[in-house]
């Protein structure tokens, strides 16, 4: 079974505060750059515990969790304030993987084979703080949960009553502890005070626990160094790209050693010919690149890499280290991502600076009611068009459409990013 170090958000107000006593997890700060703090240093999932006290303070709260899940590139897992099946499908649409049901509330109980039958077994945790909780209703958990979350110590006794995954929320943590949770097989998951530090170095964690003959979450490279071909210094070219974008960043070399450290880090690392010596993306700069996905060649004489690029590439400041144009000749980019954003770029640029004569800053002009206006006769004539038994009629409408939709989206602050995220996530 595979353990998972699981960091803590505690969300009031729409900023991470401290929670369950804790003397300093995330600390006060935003949720958003702490989402993606962890996601780049080694957290498999999140909790997200909503604090919040009034109706209103929770609705901003499920705003603020779409916007982390938006960001996550890990599972998230919602917790506090669930007391409808209503508020089970709205954090579910906002994007969590797993909504919490509080064990010691009999309305949730109640509703527990609604929202499993409904969403998913596995969509549903069920936080316990005692052994009587789980006692009391072991039936319809066992039947209905996908998982437990712990809240208190009791990991033994309950791993003895049920064979659904535990993951132990506790204050009581350091490295010691947290591998010998694991190493007793009462647990899967570790979440709590000290996997949600951000002092904590998970990606370590998860190198001692391999060591120690655990099962982690830890990216293994499918085939070995010694099979690929190395050059006459032993070095193999890294081809760099934003795994979003498919951008191509810049090329480098690595070692065996920089290829595990890539691994075992989670941060590209390279050999620098020219200074023989090891470097990581960005440990002067701060320019990270959090490795996505590693992928060898037929020859297995050059890699891939697809990484999340914080800042620039360049070390010249450019977003990429190809930027410098040596031939081209004219051509059509018909990459659909690329038109998109370059139709989409042009319609914002549009708007902040406005050319006379422009139908886009006629729509603008006019104002949202003009646009919807557009945007549903559009949308009607796609479906005129689609009796009609000539496909050049239908691709010039739906073209027509997306158009305006852009439109739409731009006048909205909608991103063609928030769209491809979202399809992503469903």
């Amino acid at each position: 079974m595979t353990r998972y170090l699981i960091p803590c958000l505690y969300m009031l107000d729409g900023k991470a505060v401290t929670g369950f006593g804790h003397k300093n997890l995330s600390g006060s700060g935003d949720l958003l750059e702490l989402t993606a703090f962890f996601c780049n240093n080694g957290a498999d999932k999140i909790i997200v515990f909503d604090f919040s006290n009034t109706d209103s303070e929770h609705d901003r709260a499920i705003e603020d969790l779409r916007q982390i899940c938006e960001v996550s590139e890990i599972p998230v897992i919602a917790a506090g304030n669930v007391k409808r099946t209503e508020d089970v499908k709205k954090l579910i649409y906002a994007g969590a993987s797993c909504v919490v049901l509080n064990g010691s509330k009999k309305e949730n109980i109640d509703i527990m084979k609604e929202v499993s039958d409904r969403f998913g077994k596995k969509k549903i945790c069920v936080s316990i703080s005692e052994t009587e909780e789980f006692d009391r209703n072991k039936d319809i958990i066992d039947k209905y949960a996908g998982s437990i979350l712990l809240l208190d110590n009791i990991e033994e006794q309950l791993s003895q009553e049920t064979k659904l995954p535990i993951l132990l929320h506790t204050n009581h943590g350091s490295e010691e502890h947290v591998l010998k949770l694991f190493s007793s097989g009462c647990v899967s998951g570790v979440s709590g005070e000290y996997v949600s530090l951000k002092t904590t170095d998970l990606n370590a964690l998860k190198v001692k626990g391999k060591k120690a003959g655990i099962h982690m979450n830890i990216p293994e490279s499918r085939i070995s160094w010694k099979e690929f071909k190395l050059d006459k210094d032993g070095l193999v070219p890294v081809i760099v790209q934003d795994y979003r974008t498919d951008e191509i960043l810049m090329m480098a070399y690595m070692n065996e050693e920089s290829f595990s450290m890539t691994l075992s880090t989670g941060k590209m690392t390279y050999f620098s010919r020219s200074r023989q010596a090891l470097w990581t993306k960005g440990e002067t700069s701060g320019h990270f690149q959090y490795m996505k996905s590693l992928t060898i060649d037929c020859d297995k004489d050059t890699i891939l890499a697809k990484v999340s690029q914080i800042g620039a590439a360049c070390h010249t400041g450019n977003r990429s280290c190809f930027f410098t144009p040596l031939v081209k000749k004219e051509y059509q980019d018909a990459n659909p991502y690329h038109v998109f954003e370059n139709v989409y770029n042009v319609i914002t640029d549009r708007r902040e600076h406005p050319k006379e004569g422009s139908y886009t800053n006629y729509l603008f002009d006019k104002g949202i009611d003009k646009i919807l206006k557009k945007v549903g006769e559009e949308n009607t004539e796609i479906i005129i068009a689609a009796k009609n038994p000539d496909p050049e009629e239908i691709k010039y409408e739906i073209s027509d459409y997306l158009y305006h939709l852009m439109v739409l989206m731009a006048d909205k602050g909608v991103t063609w990013d928030d769209v491809t995220r979202e399809l992503a996530r469903r």
